[in-house]
């Protein structure tokens, strides 16, 4: 069974659609934090995806808005900048955003199951090195469904890899986020079978991108090459490089 990689970006960018600016007029600040947007995440996406059979879906609207990675009824995908409005208002924000993202990711995955082929869908994150003062503890998370084996075996034998390459950073699964948590994966794994789907995030610490511009290239360079080794030692990986087109040691993303 072939195996397509998809690589997608929730919180890519945090872009106000004009007609709701007059909501985020005191917001400015709060945009570019970590609570408007996945700061790296689309670059790193983007690096992922400049492999053959990868495919790329992303948003740069703020999270603040409508949160693509939330399910609709999730009580914190509207922000506190959109739950004070009416009904009607927030169901346009979920059919004009949140619908159109999550229904061309479900359909692009349905569309390769249905062909007999295997989707590794890997959703890109990043999050602040500090939240609420408690300092995460972690360079690079690495997320999953611990009841689906092959997202476990692939996320334990990726962290072991990235370790081996990089042994500097410091690497956690199921951190600082658990991977059953409500998302964009979590939702994919109830539609599609563990055979045909495997859905992972990856997060990186927000201090690369933001505080360590000319290390960034390199960590995404080796979060890459980390990936496309996988299959050197785990036969018939879903991620397999023949499969996905991939060839290790490559340098992309200087």
């Amino acid at each position: 069974m072939s195996t397509h990689l998809l690589i997608t970006a929730e919180h890519g960018g945090n872009s106000v659609p004009d007609e709701y600016r007059h909501l985020f007029v005191t917001a400015h600040e709060i945009l570019t934090t970590h609570r408007g947007w996945d700061p790296g995440s689309l670059e790193l996406a983007e690096c992922f995806a400049r492999r053959p059979q990868a495919k790329l879906i992303f948003a740069t609207t703020t999270r603040l808005l409508v949160d693509l990675n939330r399910s609709p009824d999730h009580p914190n995908v509207f922000s506190e900048f959109t739950r004070p409005l009416d009904e009607i208002a927030q169901q346009t924000l979920l059919l004009s955003y949140h619908l159109p993202h999550r229904l061309r990711v479900e359909t692009y995955v349905r569309r390769l199951v249905e062909q007999g082929k295997r989707v590794l869908h890997v959703g890109m994150h990043s999050f602040t090195p500090e939240l609420n003062g408690v300092v995460r503890d972690a360079d690079i998370g690495l997320l999953y469904d611990p009841s689906r084996a092959v997202e476990r075996d692939l996320c334990q034998h990726w962290k072991k890899v990235l370790k081996r390459q990089r042994p500097d950073l410091r690497v956690r699964l199921n951190y600082p986020y658990k991977g059953k948590s409500d998302g964009l994966t979590t939702t994919l794994r109830s539609v599609f079978p563990p055979e045909s789907y495997q859905g992972v995030e990856l997060e990186v610490n927000q201090i690369w991108p933001l505080s360590r511009q000319s290390e960034w290239p390199e960590l995404q360079s080796a979060l890459l090459n980390s990936f496309t080794t996988l299959d050197t030692s785990v036969p018939d990986h879903p991620a397999a490089t023949s499969r996905l087109g991939m060839r290790s040691n490559e340098r992309l993303c200087n």
